[in-house]
Order: structure tokens, then sequence, then C-alpha cells
């Protein structure tokens, strides 16, 4: 998913919100929010779709468009997607199970 702009307002510190962003294809998927990675001074949003099947979540770089508006871009890079899931997964050792 490339670009996906938030279509509904969302509280950052609310886990369990539900966000719908929109695919590459214009289809819209719902999210579960689980939570916000910073990492080399970026931030990243982790989400879980939906759906009681889904068993992978999704890490997209977090881009300000203004103060009101932010826009999740897919990242491409295998090692840093790797560095953010560890942090995600330390975060949650003991309260999530990654198997």
């Amino acid at each position: 998913m490339a670009n996906e702009e938030v279509m509904n307002e969302m509280d950052m510190e609310n886990e369990g919100t539900l966000i719908t962003l929109e695919d590459e294809e214009g289809n819209e998927v719902e999210f579960e929010f689980l939570d916000i990675v910073e990492y080399d001074g970026e931030e990243y949003i982790v989400l879980i779709e939906n759906d009681e099947d889904a068993d992978e979540v999704v890490i997209l770089k977090i881009n300000p468009v203004d103060e009101e508006t932010e826009e999740y871009v897919s990242i491409e890079d295998e090692d840093l997607l790797d560095k953010l899931f560890d942090i995600f997964k330390k975060k949650y050792e003991g309260e999530i199970n990654f198997e």
C-alpha cells in the first residue's frame, strides 16, 4: 500500500481505533491501530487488518501533510521493516504472541 491517506479522524493514543485506508487499487481496507514506533527521528504507524484471520501487522511511515492531516507511506526497505518490527515486538513482549 503506497501513499495511503487517513479516511477517518483517529486518536493516536487510543489503541484499538479503527481507521480506513485506500490501497493502490482504490479499495478501502479497515485496520486496527496498534502503536506508533519511533526510529531514527521518524514515526511509523503499526496496524493490523480488522479481520479475525489477520496475522500480520502493517508498518507504514507517517508523513505529516499539515497540522491536521498525515499520510501513510509503504516502506520498501526490508531491513528497516525488520528493525521496526523488532522494536514493536520488544515493546509488547509478553503481551502479544508473535508466533
